[in-house]
């Protein structure tokens, strides 16, 4: 298949929107999914998936497309954004969430569709499309994140710390020294825990150190809502969740093993070279094991979906996968 040369300037995000519909979908569970429809009714079906987990939708997730061209489906996972009941782990597994999909997709009436995610989301996106390869007509994902031993290793216990030394203080903080040998353990058993001052304290901290690494500028970039106790809470609890439960996948590296599923669906892998929440081992080995897809590393950017080189890459896969 062919791809688009880089083009210059910079492509930009589309101008902002508003949801032309939006509601709560019912789960078979406790949770209650919020969820949002913009663009053209007619247009190319698109699915977003954010990241955490425990992430949420916003406004800017919208500008990635041609609002002519598609219609841009969005929603916030169980436990998360305006999904209800808020930081809620019940029932809140890849699987559950791969089950919401299809719930959401068949509510919408659409046959297939484009899946767009980052990070967590480029988990769940290849996830869904290995479980539902018929319904999936091109991949856009971004900072590959295989959910591997390895990577939560870097990022939680020693490697990202050796990077940004500062802001792993802050991350360290609330835990005893005599167990920080296992870090996620340590936040996992206060995130869940029955002190809330000491669940929040600890939610902020963890959801704080990843919102200080997401730029290559570092921690003077670092989002506001990483520090918001509201937001804090959903995502350390259920990202820690799922981390300590290894994405409740079959077994290490299953993301991998099953790629052969899918690597007739047309790809695009948006990459920042100096990504260290989700370093580029994990899109150089996708890339390796899925040759057919599109691998773009941007050379200026980290993890953050809203570098300007990320950006570019991921406006320009959009209006790609548009035409395939």
């Amino acid at each position: 298949m062919a791809f688009p040369l880089t083009e210059t300037p910079r492509r930009e995000l589309y101008p902002e929107l508003e949801p032309f519909a939006s509601g709560w979908m019912q789960t078979d569970s406790v949770h209650e999914i919020y969820y949002e429809e913009c663009g053209n009714p007619q247009g190319k079906p698109v699915l977003v998936l954010h990241g955490g987990p425990g992430g949420a939708v916003n406004p800017g997730m919208r500008r990635y497309f041609d609002p002519a061209i598609y219609r841009i489906v969005l929603f916030d996972q169980r436990g998360c954004g305006k999904s209800r009941p808020n930081a809620s782990l019940d029932d809140n597994t890849t699987w559950t969430l791969i089950d919401d999909i299809e719930r959401l997709r068949e509510r919408c009436g659409i046959d297939k569709w484009v899946v767009f995610g980052g990070s967590w989301g480029s988990t769940l996106s290849m996830a869904y499309a290995i479980t539902h390869p018929e319904r999936v007509t091109a991949l856009v994902l971004r900072g590959i994140f295989l959910l591997t031993k390895k990577e939560l290793h870097w990022f939680y216990q020693e490697g990202a710390s050796m990077i940004f030394p500062d802001a792993w203080e802050r991350f360290v903080a609330p835990i005893p020294e005599d167990e920080r040998h296992d870090l996620m353990g340590a936040y996992y058993k206060r995130l869940t825990g029955t002190d809330k001052e000491e669940r929040e304290r600890c939610a902020i901290a963890w959801s704080s150190w990843e919102g200080e690494t997401v730029s290559v500028e570092g921690p003077s970039a670092r989002p506001d809502k990483f520090a918001e106790p509201d937001f804090a809470v959903a995502f350390a609890r259920i990202e820690c969740w799922y981390f300590v439960n290894g994405g409740f996948f079959p077994e290490e590296g299953w993301l991998l093993k099953n790629i052969g599923r899918i690597r007739q669906i047309p790809t695009w892998i948006a990459q920042g070279r100096f990504d260290v929440v989700t370093p580029i081992t994990s899109a150089w080995a996708l890339h390796r094991a899925f040759p057919e897809a599109k691998l773009d590393i941007v050379p200026d950017a980290g993890h953050a979906s809203t570098e300007p080189g990320i950006i570019d890459s991921l406006v320009r896969a959009t209006d790609w996968a548009a035409t395939v």
